[in-house]
């Protein structure tokens, strides 16, 4: 299971310093010279802000209220670029991975209805040590209990999965528990709970995905297979249905076959009658760290890299600070 987050950004205390090294004030520089005077250099902001790796991302954000008099650089990016699709992602992308996720919340949580379909790729198929750092950076922000948002936002089995992941209730891989006879008992144990009842136990479905390791799950889905003939995601398509079922599908890939799963969901984005704006540049934030990967499963699988997908859906400013950060991602 991959880490959405870098080091930098797990190791941080609250309230630490940005690193001060040129590259990093240098950005920090041209950032406030894009921003400076009468209507912001958008082209000049493309350029700097599609250069950041992930961890420049935390250093710039700490060292530019340092540098410039305490000045937000959130509360910056929304004052000179407002926040339709090219202003949001440049919000997302001048944040802490971390504190980026808090702001996907938030807006996903705002207003009428929730947007689940985004707010899932936040929650699930994360590992225990992010969704960690993901509840202290909500309650950092808003001295309330992650929790208890979600409680009041969601319902049924899609509110099951996500408290699951919440939870953070993944065992650490043990190979003298997680056996192969262990995976052929669980096997039947989850397909008992689906196909084989009359009326699905989705609790006790989603126990299994959230409580397995990765390595484990790898070895459950081959038992699985070997038993009944296909793997749990088909297993999860055929027992839930609609936000549960592509959360809990979700979260299984992310652990089986991460890059590709990541691949799926920017491929999503933009099928179908119009591209979903804000999922898409919320795929590019989050995978930030690990999209060179995902760009290879997406080339592989679809035979078109991000890049090519993403001037094919969106254009401007917007489709040159996306490609820029696929373009500029680290290995």
């Amino acid at each position: 299971m991959v880490s959405f987050y870098p080091t930098v950004v797990i190791e941080a205390k609250p309230g630490s310093s940005g690193e001060v090294r040129p590259a990093i004030d240098e950005a920090c520089e041209s950032i406030r010279k894009a921003t400076k005077g009468w209507g912001a250099d958008k082209s000049g902001l493309v350029n700097v802000v599609g250069g950041l790796s992930p961890s420049d991302r935390f250093h710039v954000f700490r060292r530019y209220p340092e540098i410039y008099g305490g000045q937000d650089l959130n509360d910056l990016m929304k004052s000179e670029v407002g926040s339709n699709d090219f202003g949001l992602a440049l919000q997302l992308l001048t944040l802490p991975n971390d504190l980026a996720d808090v702001k996907i919340i938030k807006k996903c949580t705002a207003g009428l209805g929730t947007t689940e379909h985004v707010l899932y790729q936040v929650i699930c198929g994360r590992t225990t040590k992010d969704i960690d750092l993901l509840k202290k950076a909500w309650f950092n922000k808003y001295s309330s209990d992650l929790g208890l948002l979600l409680a009041s936002e969601l319902s049924g089995d899609f509110k099951l999965i996500m408290f699951a992941c919440l939870q953070g209730i993944e065992q650490e891989y043990d190979t003298a528990f997680h056996t192969q006879e262990k995976a052929e008992a669980d096997a039947e144990m989850f397909y008992k709970a689906g196909q084989k009842r009359w009326g699905t136990d989705e609790q006790k479905l989603i126990n299994i995905i959230c409580h397995s390791p990765a390595e484990y799950l790898q070895i459950l889905n081959y038992a699985y297979v070997d038993k009944y003939g296909y793997n749990l995601a088909k297993a999860l398509e055929k027992e839930l249905s609609g936000d549960a079922r592509d959360a809990a599908i979700y979260h299984v890939n992310m652990k089986l076959k991460p890059y590709e799963a990541a691949a799926a969901q920017i491929k999503k984005a933009c099928a179908g009658f119009g591209t979903d704006e804000f999922a898409l540049t919320c795929c590019i934030a989050q995978y930030h760290l690990f999209l060179k990967k995902v760009d290879e499963a997406h080339s592989k699988a679809y035979d078109k890299s991000i890049s090519k997908r993403i001037a094919s859906e969106v254009g401007g400013n917007f489709k040159k600070v996306l490609t820029a950060i696929v373009e500029n991602a680290p290995y």
